[in-house]
């Protein structure tokens, strides 16, 4: 049920696309703030941005907050605040999660020539945007707040937080280097962009980075950037998980199938790079946890094994981890429509047997390439694990995840 009270934005469906054309009585600036469970700090960011903006430019601004029915009902405490801030529109969705469709949402109700976006957990610190604001009226099409030019940074992450976000910059410089080598932050969520930038664009976003879209599907022109430091949540519960970075890499990866030429030729060859590629990903995965599982079983330091038996344990972890990946990420439309435990159980099956075949498969070519062709055994190995990667992902495509029963 969609929540259409008179003092709630209506919860527009359909299309992800930002309308061309604004209503008669357009503003300068529409900020969404996505929430979820921030209770604790939705009346003080809404408090600091109208004092920031009646100071700077009252009149020409709306604050629309985008919550996603949050069980500890901030949306209702916004709605409260409407009264005392004339500029406030509050959206709560019911049928919808994420934040970066809530910020589409948000921006497909908007007003503004300038649509932006700041967290409402104050880890975004609210007067960096008056600087963006003045980046954008010196004709920027877009202003990011990054963490990695001057003045930027963050105040007390691990060194594991530190790594994991610079690994994510480096990985996707990699992947679309067009894209990504025009933001120092292509992770951050404090932006400002031009509604032209980005109207009549069908936006389709996984999990949080909505930037990427932007970037990558908008008609973006001069980029400029403003420093600011990444501060530590003072109330709330911080949402930063492994997914986040998981849909991090599946939305890169769309991306490059969706700006180069891998999708042309997909399409020409009827074959699902795109699949493909997070197959590859997730078997990436699974060699790491067959060394950590054979490490801890067969290392004398620890459970000393015999090396046979660690090896062949090792492996089926390393499948039951790909299976639970593949499953959940590579096949996900499919194995949505079998969601059924005992159609679960035929597919792990079907991929354990698979991946024996493959096993198989590699060690023949791996001995046919060595003895017949290339008298390099690293090389042959590679070729070997290859042909073998195509096998498992092909095989398994078309009878471990098909749709037979619905359920």
């Amino acid at each position: 049920m969609i929540d259409n009270t008179n003092s709630l934005l209506s919860v527009p469906t359909g299309s992800l696309a930002i309308p061309q054309d604004t209503c008669k009585t357009a503003l300068l600036l529409s900020l969404i703030i996505p929430t979820y469970q921030e209770s604790e700090n939705i009346q003080s960011i809404i408090k600091i941005l109208t004092q920031i903006f009646d100071d700077s430019i009252p009149g020409e601004y709306e604050l629309i907050v985008v919550d996603d029915d949050s069980p500890d009902d901030t949306w209702k405490l916004a709605q409260s605040l409407m009264p005392k801030y004339p500029q406030l529109q509050v959206m709560r969705r019911q049928s919808e999660r994420g934040l970066s469709s809530a910020v589409i949402r948000g921006w497909q109700m908007a007003r503004g020539d300038i649509l932006g976006v700041i967290d409402g957990d104050l880890q975004h610190p609210p007067h960096i945007i008056l600087r963006m604001l003045e980046a954008m009226k010196k004709n920027a099409d877009l202003v990011v707040a990054s963490r990695h030019v001057d003045g930027g940074g963050v105040s007390s992450w691990s060194f594991m937080r530190r790594f994991l976000s610079r690994g994510a910059q480096l990985l996707g410089l990699i992947i679309l280097p067009e894209i990504l080598g025009r933001v120092s932050d292509p992770m951050s969520g404090y932006f400002m962009v031009r509604r032209s930038c980005v109207a009549g664009t069908t936006l389709n976003p996984v999990g949080y980075k909505i930037l990427l879209e932007v970037v990558g599907r908008g008609n973006v022109g001069k980029i400029a950037e403003v420093g600011y430091v990444f501060c530590e949540r003072k109330q709330g519960a911080s949402k930063v998980t492994w997914k986040q970075y998981v849909d991090y890499i599946h939305h890169l990866l769309r991306l490059r199938l969706s700006t180069g030429r891998l999708e042309k030729f997909s399409q020409s060859m009827g074959f699902p790079i795109g699949r493909f590629l997070r197959f590859g990903v997730v078997g990436l995965s699974g060699v790491f946890v067959d060394m950590a599982v054979l490490y801890f079983l067969s290392d004398p330091t620890t459970l000393a094994l015999p090396l046979t038996r660690s090896k062949i344990i090792a492996g089926e972890v390393a499948i039951f981890n790909n299976f639970l990946w593949n499953d959940a990420w590579t096949f996900a439309d499919v194995s949505a429509q079998q969601r059924a435990w005992k159609q679960r159980f035929k597919r792990f099956v079907k991929f354990n047997l698979i991946c024996l075949a493959g096993l198989v498969l590699n060690v023949v070519v791996l001995n046919v390439v060595f003895n017949l062709i290339l008298a390099n055994r690293y090389i042959a190995n590679l070729i070997a694990i290859a042909v073998a990667t195509i096998w498992n992902f092909w095989v398994n495509l078309k009878l471990s995840w098909r749709v037979t029963q619905v359920k």
